[in-house]
């Protein structure tokens, strides 16, 4: 009887641990009660097909803080009312130079249209492949959801932009209505340009031209986002407003000329004048001067 018993336990664990394995490999579902109490989540591929995680504490963005970008904030604000309302609106496209406030911008959303329904999902380059099992989880959800893709660009020869394009427009299978895409890239194509490429350009028989196989192809896929928005670099006094806004929120004590003469420099030495090279100063600035405040 010893025997059988310690085997009966052993056999207990073993289907303990196989059900727990095959619910993570399944990918349970979030109650509803999951898009009540968090704003955000992640896709969690794991080592199944990917499940919807929520992040306890996103990071939010106060829109207002955007400074030299304000026309393209405006653009992806109204788009997401409409989105937010249930009228007619378009997936995103935000592109441009580093550090102009692109992710910021969609972040921003979430404390702005979070009371109204609006819920997000950051969704990495590496799981566009389950982009298809990603929308099918959000299918007929009571929520809005935009599906964040942040920095996204893709190499050459990578296959993983076809599950997007197809996402965005091209299947036979409709994205679900209370999804829309919002992506960041550097490049306004998301595909990397060459000279090759156009050298497949044509001239027809009327003098009109014609691009190539590759230049349609990488044209194809930003295309499909109805909303492409521009982010670019500052010139130096929307730079130094920034500095300055974001030093007086954060309680600087220099005078405005000595803040302003050692942003300059900061920007000089990383030779950039970004929103993200400005608030990246102030922390630094303000940081040395409340240590040297605290040691006099």
């Amino acid at each position: 009887m010893g025997r059988r018993a310690e085997f009966r336990r052993r056999l207990e664990r073993v289907l303990a641990l196989g059900e727990s394995v095959l619910e993570e490999l399944a990918g349970e579902p979030l109650p509803p009660a999951a898009f009540e109490r968090h704003l955000a989540f992640r896709w969690e591929s794991g080592r199944g097909p990917g499940r919807l995680v929520p992040i306890e504490e996103p990071a939010l963005f106060d829109l207002s803080e955007l400074v030299g970008v304000e026309s393209a904030v405006h653009e992806l604000v109204n788009n997401t009312e409409q989105f937010t309302r249930g009228l007619p609106c378009n997936h995103v496209l935000l592109h441009g130079e580093r550090g102009t406030g692109k992710s910021s911008a969609v972040r921003g959303l979430l404390g702005r249209f979070g009371p109204q329904g609006l819920r997000m999902l950051e969704v990495q380059k590496a799981d566009l492949v389950h982009l298809p099992r990603v929308l099918e989880a959000l299918r007929g959800a009571s929520h809005r959801f935009v599906l964040f893709c942040d920095d996204l660009s893709f190499d050459a020869g990578e296959a993983k932009y076809r599950e997007l394009k197809a996402a965005l427009e091209g299947s036979l299978i409709s994205p679900p209505e209370n999804v829309r895409i919002y992506a960041t890239s550097n490049r306004r194509h998301l595909l990397p340009e060459t000279m090759a490429d156009n050298r497949g350009a044509m001239l027809d028989a009327d003098g009109e031209l014609h691009m190539g196989e590759a230049v349609e192809e990488k044209l194809a896929l930003s295309d499909r986002f109805g909303l492409v928005l521009g982010f670019y670099g500052f010139d130096q006094a929307t730079y130094l407003e920034i500095v300055e806004r974001t030093a007086r929120k954060l309680g600087v004590r220099a005078e405005p000329a000595a803040l302003r003469a050692a942003a300059l420099r900061w920007a000089l030495r990383h030779s950039s004048r970004s929103g993200r090279t400005a608030r990246q100063f102030v922390d630094a600035f303000v940081g040395r001067e409340q240590l040297d405040a605290s040691q006099s």
